[in-house]
C-alpha cells in the first residue's frame, strides 16, 4: 500500500498523458503530490522528507513548464530528483563523515562498516547514473517514449538495482550472535537516544 501511496502521482501523470498531454499531465502531477502531503497531514501520519522534497522540485519544475509552456522543465525534474539524492548521500559521506543509509536502514540490518560504505556509494552512483539516462532518454527520444521510460524504465531499473543489491547484502548482513560486543553496544546507545 505504501509503495502505490508513493507511486499515485507518477501513475496518474502517466494516465493524464495517455488521455490529454504533457501539461495537462504536469498538472495532475503537481495536483496529486499536493493532496498526497495534504491527505498525510489529515491523517495525522508522519511526512517523509523524500515526499516534501519531491514536492518542491514538481512544484518548481512543473509550474516552470506550465507557466513558459515548455515541457523540458519537467523532463528536468527526475534528473534534478536524483542527482540531489546522490550529492545528498555523497556530501553526507564525505562532508560530514556520516552515512545516511545506515543512520535510515541501520535499526532494521546489521552490516559491517565498509559494506555501509559500499553500499552508499552504490547508491549514489546509481542516482547519478539514472538521472543521465533520464536525460538521455528526454533530448533524444520523442516525449511519449521519456514518458514511458519515466514511469516505467526507471522504476524497473530501481527494482533490478535494489534486487541485486538485496543478494549482495544478504551475504553481509550480521546475525545477533556474529555481532561484535562494539556494535552490540552502538546499538543499544542508539535504542536509548531514541527513547530519549
Amino acid at each position: 500500500m505504501k509503495l502505490l501511496f508513493d507511486l499515485f502521482p507518477l501513475l496518474l501523470f502517466f494516465a493524464a498523458y495517455k488521455f490529454a498531454d504533457i501539461y495537462v499531465a504536469t498538472g495532475v502531477a503537481m495536483a496529486a503530490s499536493v493532496l498526497q502531503i495534504v491527505w498525510l497531514l489529515a491523517r495525522r501520519k508522519q511526512i517523509e522528507p523524500m515526499h516534501w522534497i519531491n514536492l518542491a522540485i514538481i512544484v518548481v519544475f512543473g509550474g516552470a513548464t506550465l507557466f513558459l509552456h515548455d515541457e523540458v522543465f519537467i523532463k528536468w525534474k527526475p534528473t534534478v530528483l536524483y542527482w540531489l539524492f546522490a550529492v545528498v548521500l555523497a556530501g553526507g559521506q564525505l562532508l560530514l563523515k556520516r552515512n545516511f543509509l545506515r543512520s535510515m536502514l541501520g535499526k532494521q540490518i546489521q552490516l559491517p562498516d565498509a559494506i555501509w560504505n559500499r553500499l552508499n556509494l552504490a547508491w549514489v552512483l546509481f542516482f547519478t547514473a539514472v538521472g543521465g539516462l533520464n536525460l538521455y532518454v528526454a533530448y533524444n527520444w520523442p516525449t511519449e517514449t521519456w514518458v514511458s521510460f519515466k514511469v516505467f524504465g526507471i522504476f524497473g531499473l530501481l527494482l533490478v538495482f535494489v534486487v541485486l543489491q538485496s543478494i549482495y547484502l544478504g551475504r553481509h548482513i550480521k546475525q545477533p550472535e556474529e555481532m561484535s560486543a562494539q556494535d552490540i553496544a552502538k546499538r543499544e546507545t542508539d535504542a536509548g537516544a531514541e527513547r530519549s
